[in-house]
Formats: structure tokens, sequence, C-alpha cells
């Protein structure tokens, strides 16, 4: 939904405690979504045969056939009868800012999905534990490290709902730990470990930064900032920070550098930030090499171009 005007506007600082508004909306969209889907979804766009895990209700049956038909294998994912698919409702205003709920519904049962026989039949290489039940997360992690599987740690809107235990063991050890500015300073509580600390149990911390684009640190202290590819109309923050990891990991497990797999999630990211739905972004070969020559210059295009046109070939 989109609010006309500003929440801003319409909080009192010292009246927090007793919040309750009620803002106009001026438009409904509903829209296929999903935090793994939204992933999955970019990287079977880019030529990825990603594998989605989770808990659904009844009413996925439509999502399902869109997500297929975009290269998403969804053999991972469980359907529950007794209830429906999450849902996340959200209000965006004139500045994007948002204001959300999240209906959990089948994700409940996410816990009772293994990830044993889906390693052995789909032969995975790295698993994104992303937000989901957090008793889940923390279980399909330390099956990860079990099996010998790579993980990626991206607890997002759930780690208000994380301890201390929780939290560090999500991290620790992941290859990849994804987070935007905000949540990594709410990591830093919740684990009790600082900026340095956490860097050194992960492979690569990578932080969004909104409209500053991504920093990205290694264990080694090796740092790099990548900017973003200017947007040429704003539409709908949802599913921006999605839409940047299904490139960057597409990117990755197509050969690209650290680099340039993140200014091919930039790209990704932007594309979705101009489009309403988070799954309904197009991508161009042509348009979108030159854009990133725009945004980053002749050398990271020609370094990305063979691996965006072989993806979209």
């Amino acid at each position: 939904m989109h609010f006309p005007g500003r929440f801003a506007d319409h909080l009192v600082a010292d009246q927090l405690d007793r919040v309750s508004l009620s803002f106009l909306v001026d438009d409904l969209v509903v829209r296929r979504g999903g935090v793994g889907a939204n992933i999955a979804f970019g990287m079977g766009v880019l030529g990825q045969r990603p594998v989605l895990v989770g808990a659904v209700g009844a009413d996925f049956a439509e999502h399902r056939r869109v997500l297929e038909r975009h290269g998403v294998e969804c053999g991972g994912v469980l359907t529950v009868e007794t209830a429906h698919t999450p849902r996340f409702t959200c209000t965006t205003d004139d500045d994007q800012c948002q204001l959300a709920s999240f209906y959990p519904g089948a994700m409940s049962e996410t816990k009772n999905i293994s990830l044993t026989s889906i390693v052995e039949r789909y032969g995975v290489e790295l698993a994104l534990i992303g937000a989901s039940d957090p008793e889940a997360m923390v279980a399909q992690t330390e099956e990860a490290r079990s099996l010998g599987v790579a993980f990626a740690a991206d607890p997002s809107q759930q780690l208000p709902r994380l301890d201390v235990d929780q939290c560090r063991a999500l991290v620790d050890g992941a290859r990849y730990l994804f987070t935007n500015e905000y949540e990594l300073e709410l990591l830093i509580r919740r684990t009790g470990w600082d900026a340095e600390e956490i860097t050194g149990r992960v492979g690569l911390r990578v932080t969004t930064l909104s409209g500053d684009g991504v920093d990205l640190v290694g264990r080694d202290g090796t740092a790099l900032h990548v900017g973003v590819v200017p947007a040429r109309t704003i539409v709908d923050p949802t599913g921006v920070g999605d839409g940047f990891r299904a490139g960057f990991l597409a990117g990755r497990n197509a050969g690209l550098e650290v680099e340039r797999a993140a200014q091919l999630g930039a790209l990704v990211a932007t594309l979705v930030l101009e489009t309403n739905g988070a799954q309904e972004w197009v991508i161009d070969a042509d348009a979108g090499v030159g854009r990133l020559r725009e945004a980053y210059g002749a050398g990271a295009a020609a370094d990305i171009e063979p691996v965006l046109r072989a993806a979209l070939s």
C-alpha cells in the first residue's frame, strides 16, 4: 500500500508508548513475495537453478508455477494444508519509509524440513539461511554445518526474535553474512561481538547501505565499497535487498569476483526498485550492460557482460 504523505509527520516523539494511528492509503497492490522466493526468483532469472526451501499453504499453487517457470526448483517446499502461506503487508510513504506486519502462517512448520535429503537430491553447494521460523533457522544452520555445506547467514527481520545464542549460532562460520546497516548494529547488540569480531567469524560481511551502496569486508580485513546503479525512477523499495542477494549470489556462482558480483547485485536491486513488485522486474542484456558501464565503467561492464549474456541466453 502507499500512503501519500510522511509517517514522520504523524509520529509524536513523547507519545510513542501509546501510538494509535490509521493511515488512509491511496493504492493497494497484491504481489508475489517472500524473502526466499524473491532471492530464488532472481537467481533463476539469472540462469541459476536455485532450490527453494520453506513451508507454504495450499494457496501457494499459482506462485509455485510462476517460480518454476523462472527456473526455481520447488522440490524443497513443504505444503501445509491447515495454514496460509506467510504474508507480508507493507505501507510505504512518500519518503520510501515503511510500516509493515508479517503473518507467519505455515512458516512455523519449516522446522520439520530436513536439508539432508535436499542436499543429496540436488547437490546443494551453498545454503542461504534467511528469515524464517527461528527454531528452523538455527536447526538448518547446524544441519548445514554437519553436512559440510557452506552457508550464508541472512537473519534480517527475525533478529528481534533471536536470543544471543541463536544469533551467534547463525553467524559463526558463515561464508557470507548479509545485513543492512541497522541489522548489523542490532546483530552487534544481540551477539555481544563487535563488528570486527563478527567479520572475523565469517568469510565475507556484506552490509547494504540503502542508497549508498554496499560494503564488503573480508575476514582478512580486505574492504570494498560498491555504489548503486542510479535509479531512473523509484517505484517500490520492497524486495530490493533480496534482489541484491540474488544478483550477488548468481554472479559468484557464475565465477565473478566479489566486487563484480556485488555490481551485478546492485543492478538487480535497482531493477527491483524501479518496479512495483519484487518478482515483476525484467532484465535485458544490452540495457543491463549499458547501465553497468555507466555506473562502474567499461572494465566492470566487460567483466560482467559474458556472465549476464550467458545467463539470459
